[in-house]
């Protein structure tokens, strides 16, 4: 329980209730769902049967997709007041999840290797230590297995779209969601996977078009990226 910021799961469970809704504050969130849906589903070769924990699952948007295309999933995060909601939503929609508010850290050292993919997305710039949670993920994950990370580009772009325009211009974010210091290079991201016994496979970009309300993957890795890795199998 060390490796995480009371800020961050103060700010998080105080959106809680309004996470599921379409057009709310979490709209952008909903919006980028199927192009992260897509590109997991691709990276670990299909969904259905496989077992994957969601690390950082917040209130459950991807965690239920991940199980709608036939995944056994598991949502775990440390934000209680999310996971409620997520347990309620589950009951409404009649998609099965698992979610536990535990740290992936505790997770690992109790479930080493049990899961065919571990998704890890939009939550590294969230932790004090983004390298103990990426070798949390490498431990959870059977080896041969896939590990899908995404966060932010740290660089004056990433700052002027993320923070200023989205935060702080449109209110296409939440105030407060993002610390600029926080922010990952992708060379960041990368060394600290290959520490922790995951190679990169690919590593992709991902565009927001807020005009359009949906994303799409590409080249351009300047601001919003996913890194697709493999647990080594030896």
């Amino acid at each position: 329980m060390s490796n995480v910021d009371a800020a961050e799961i103060r700010h998080f469970s105080s959106m809680a209730s309004r996470w599921w809704d379409p057009h709310g504050e979490m709209a952008a969130l909903h919006h980028i769902n199927p192009a992260r849906l897509r590109y997991i589903e691709n990276a670990v070769g299909g969904l259905r049967d496989k077992h994957i924990v969601d690390v950082g699952c917040g209130a459950g948007i991807l965690t239920e997709a991940l199980a709608a295309r036939g995944a056994k999933t598991l949502g775990i995060d440390l934000a209680e007041a999310s996971l409620e909601v997520a347990r309620l939503h589950g009951l409404e929609s009649g998609i099965k999840c698992e979610y536990r508010c535990v740290a992936s850290e505790d997770l690992a050292a109790e479930m080493p290797g049990a899961f065919d993919a571990v998704c890890c997305l939009e939550m590294l710039e969230h932790v004090p230590d983004p390298a103990s949670v990426i070798a949390a993920c490498a431990a959870l994950v059977k080896p041969g297995g896939d590990v899908i990370f995404s966060t932010i580009n740290r660089n004056p772009k990433a700052y002027a779209l993320m923070i200023v325009g989205a935060e702080m211009l449109t209110g296409l974010v939440p105030r407060g969601t993002h610390e600029y210091a926080k922010f990952i290079r992708p060379s960041e991201l990368e060394a600290w996977c290959r520490a922790a016994g995951l190679s990169a496979v690919e590593i992709k970009g991902m565009r927001y078009n807020p005009l359009l309300k949906s994303a799409t993957l590409g080249r351009d890795i300047d601001v919003n990226y996913l890194m697709h890795c493999r647990r080594d199998a030896a």
